[in-house]
């Protein structure tokens, strides 16, 4: 395997454990088991990898959605498997903390851009590049949101490598003087990591938690609530936002710095 194809062809399917043929044009991301559990369950598809790193399923209309697990790292590595496919857009169906009071549990989120804050990017490009979505392919979100009667906020996400870091009011600090709307652990890398494999990508992340007051730190106990209560809509807007995608089949250009 001289090539980065070569490499990425035979590693996608040894990571999920589905064959390069299965995968879809069009990927919803995720890094919740459940997700792509509903998915399967919904289009009768059969789920790939449950004894590997990561899971997959794709319905008949050629839509894949795969958990790559949680971080940085993960995500940066789905992205790049994801070469070896090249697909025409890719969205991430994450959750994040909110930041601002005006950012409430249940509320949607479509990123403007992400903040590099958990140093995976930086073996991909230089600092000074930012992490940035495909703004065509959250039209289709945005317009799938109003649809459905939701509202939704934009801003600037942090994605931090820490994932205990709410007892630590100088963290806190720094995140208030960002003026962020969230946190999480994998869009920045996501946003990036696709420039550099030129692949049209977007995240719609779902507000679980408000971790700035000890009072909104996520538990099992309030995670299990958010996930009965707003994950089936999230997971809705995606498969409907990127079936509508493919569907009509516009082109999401990718545009280089």
């Amino acid at each position: 395997m001289l090539t980065k194809l070569d490499i990425t062809r035979n590693w996608l399917p040894r990571y999920t454990g589905m064959p390069l043929e299965r995968f879809g044009e069009h990927i919803l991301l995720t890094n919740f088991q459940n997700y792509v559990s509903m998915f399967a369950d919904r289009f009768g598809c059969d789920v790939y990898g449950e004894d590997r790193s990561m899971t997959a399923a794709t319905n008949d209309e050629g839509l894949t959605i795969i958990n790559f697990g949680m971080g940085s790292p993960n995500a940066a590595t789905v992205m790049d498997l994801l070469g070896a496919i090249h697909p025409k857009g890719v969205l991430f169906l994450g959750k994040c903390g909110g930041l601002k009071r005006t950012t409430e549990i249940g509320h949607f989120i479509l990123p403007i851009a992400a903040i590099r804050g958990e140093g995976t990017g930086d073996d991909y490009f230089p600092p000074e590049v930012p992490a940035l979505p495909s703004f065509k392919l959250h039209k289709f979100v945005s317009d799938k949101i109003r649809d459905h009667g939701v509202d939704y906020r934009t801003g600037v996400i942090y994605t931090t490598n820490r994932r205990v870091w709410e007892h630590e009011e100088t963290f806190h600090h720094r995140l208030r003087r960002l003026r962020v709307i969230g946190i999480d652990m994998e869009t920045a890398t996501l946003f990036l990591v696709g420039h550099a494999n030129e692949i049209p990508r977007g995240a719609l992340l779902l507000v679980s938690d408000v971790p700035l007051i000890p009072e909104g730190v996520k538990t099992e106990e309030s995670d299990r609530k958010v996930t009965a209560r707003w994950v089936e809509l999230h997971l809705q807007i995606g498969i409907e936002a990127m079936t509508d995608l493919g569907q009509k089949g516009e082109k999401i250009k990718h545009f280089r710095y």
